[in-house]
C-alpha cells in the first residue's frame, strides 16, 4: 500500500516553482506560493494530511510563518486547535523559549504554554525541514508545555541538510524530499 502523503508528492511538485539563486547564488529556493493560490491542489493536500492525522491529534502546531498556512487549514478540517510557535518577540506574555544555533548564532522560538494541556497529543507541521533547528526547538517547547509530540509534517525535506538526525525517536514525515 502507498503512503498517503507519498502519493501527493507529484501533486505537489507539480505546483511548486524552483528559483535558483535565491535568495543568494548557489541556492535554489522552492517556492510554495503557486501551491497556495491552487486552491484545488492546496484543498487535496489539506485534505490528505487531514485523512492521515484524523483521530491521532489533540492540536497541530504551525512554525512561522509558511507553517501557520498548512496549520490553520489542517486544524479547521481535524475540528481541533492550532498551536502558534512563533519567532522570539511575537507572543505576548507569558511565553516560553528555546534558543536554537544558526550558521552564525542564533535564533529564538516562543510558545504560549497556556494554548498547550499537559499530554495534549500535538502534530508539528512546517513547509521544509532543513537543518531541523526550528523544528527541534518546537519539539523542546511543546513537551516543555506538557504536550506529547505525536509527530512532525514537513512538506519539503531537504536531505542534504540533515535536519531528520536532530529529531530522532519522533515521527517525521515529508510529502518531498530533495
Amino acid at each position: 500500500m502507498t503512503h498517503p502523503l507519498t502519493e501527493l508528492a507529484e501533486l505537489v511538485q507539480a505546483n511548486i516553482r524552483e528559483i535558483p539563486d535565491y535568495p543568494s547564488p548557489g541556492v535554489l529556493f522552492r517556492d510554495i506560493t503557486p501551491l497556495l493560490a491552487n486552491g484545488p491542489a492546496f484543498g487535496a493536500l489539506v485534505d490528505a494530511l487531514a485523512e492521515h492525522y484524523d483521530g491521532r491529534v489533540d492540536a497541530v502546531a504551525g512554525l512561522e510563518s509558511r507553517g501557520f498556512i498548512l496549520a490553520a487549514p489542517l486544524a479547521l478540517h481535524l475540528g481541533v486547535g492550532m498551536i502558534t510557535v512563533r519567532k522570539a518577540g511575537k507572543l505576548p506574555g507569558p511565553v516560553i523559549g528555546v534558543d536554537y544555533a544558526l550558521e552564525y548564532g542564533t535564533a529564538r522560538m516562543e510558545l504560549r504554554p497556556d494554548t498547550i494541556h499537559d499530554g495534549q497529543r500535538i502534530l508539528i507541521i512546517d513547509d521544509v525541514l532543513a537543518t531541523g533547528g526550528t523544528a527541534r526547538a518546537s519539539v523542546d517547547l511543546v513537551e516543555r508545555a506538557g504536550g506529547k509530540v505525536m509527530g512532525l509534517a514537513m512538506l519539503m525535506e531537504l536531505l542534504d541538510l540533515g535536519g531528520r538526525s536532530r529529531l530522532e525517536g519522533y515521527d517525521v514525515e515529508s510529502v518531498l524530499a530533495y
